[in-house]
């Protein structure tokens, strides 16, 4: 008798290591490594910019990213900056060549008329996969 409580102990035990480890492989986090370009910019505004030139600055991201069809996302709210800059701006492009190509647009010329003028300096980090 007592080596059948041993045995269905045993295998009580193997049932449950069995379930806690697949549940511990369930439970990984899943994370990806896109080959998408994420462009980083902090921005400093120039001394006297109001807030309605911000926003209009802000706003042109998005229309930036509607006329260049190489951006999958912005982002343009910030949460938290360091390093003195007081804005954060992040556009997502589908490909190094995307971003390449990005530059000297006529997208980018068009946003550059609002965002230029009252930009005072502009740190931008580009980052991939």
């Amino acid at each position: 008798m007592r080596k059948l409580l041993d045995a269905r102990g045993a295998s009580a035990a193997l049932a449950c290591v069995l379930v806690l480890g697949g549940a511990l492989l369930t439970a990984q986090h899943k994370f990806g490594k896109p080959k998408s370009v994420i462009h980083i910019v902090t921005v400093n505004w120039k001394d006297g910019t109001t807030p309605d030139q911000i926003k209009a600055a802000l706003d042109g991201v998005d229309k930036l990213a509607g006329a260049y069809s190489g951006i999958k996302n912005v982002w343009t709210r910030t949460v938290k900056v360091q390093g003195g800059m007081k804005n954060v701006i992040v556009m997502e492009f589908e490909s190094e060549d995307a971003l390449a190509k990005y530059a000297n647009s006529d997208a980018q010329k068009e946003w550059y008329k609002v965002y230029l003028p009252v930009r005072e300096q502009s740190i931008t980090h580009d980052v991939t996969n």
